[in-house]
């Protein structure tokens, strides 16, 4: 018999932008909407907690969480008693939005109206869920962890037989997505421009503090050199 032909073409990479859909393309300031790959998984892999948006009995919940990217597929996880985590267990899955966003700075204007914030923010449409192959499973909430802090899966105990037994992950493709991004200082109307008031932008950052040991760790276990990194 003979063998079957074996493909030398080489794996399709992904589009460097997400097709805008009805429910990315923003109503009010769409130029500031962004769909290229590296703008959205740059966002996402900054922030550390999303919020988990969907319907239960007919209103809507929105919960934070943590999540893990790998490639174009968001992971998030929580109790196997959570609510959301079973809906998405059922076919066909869990219809969510999910957002993240950053502040970046306190627009001040001259006038109320025009008062601001700097952004950057991603909002996901999709279908959740449940994984239930082991593998990925673990691959998932090593994500998770080393979202927080890169290397830190790797230093750490993973999850039991019990852990796992209690913990459902659920995963959420990144296809139905886009980045929203403000900029910039205040918009003031040009008859505001001689008002007697301070107008302008207040940075917001990000900063991590020193390592604080916790008060039963044993001696000689020194601060990680990825701790130190952040």
């Amino acid at each position: 018999m003979t063998a079957p032909a074996t493909s030398t073409t080489a794996p399709t990479e992904a589009p460097a932008t997400y097709q805008p859909t009805e429910r990315t393309v923003p109503t009010r300031s769409a130029d500031r909407a962004h769909y290229d790959r590296e703008t959205v998984h740059a966002i996402l892999d900054e922030a550390y907690v999303c919020h988990l948006g969907f319907v239960r009995d007919g209103a809507p919940v929105v919960l934070p969480t943590l999540y893990g990217r790998v490639g174009e597929t968001l992971y998030l996880h929580g109790s196997t008693g959570s609510r959301p985590l079973r809906s998405s267990a059922a076919d066909p899955g869990l219809p969510v939005c999910v957002t993240v966003t950053h502040v970046d700075g306190l627009v001040l204007a001259k006038s109320a109206f025009h008062h601001s914030i700097n952004y950057r923010s991603v909002v996901i449409h999709g279908i959740a869920r449940t994984v239930t192959d082991e593998a990925e499973r673990r691959s998932a909430l090593d994500a998770l962890v080393d979202h927080v802090v890169p290397g830190r899966a790797a230093d750490s105990r993973p999850a039991n037989a019990k852990e796992l037994a209690a913990t459902a992950v659920i995963r959420l493709d990144l296809a139905e997505v886009s980045a929203k991004i403000r900029t910039g200082g205040p918009n003031d109307d040009p008859a505001d421009l001689s008002l007697p008031h301070w107008s302008g932008v207040v940075p917001v950052a990000q900063t991590y503090g020193a390592p604080v040991p916790a008060a039963d760790l044993a001696p000689g276990i020194a601060t990680p050199d990825y701790l130190a990194a952040l």
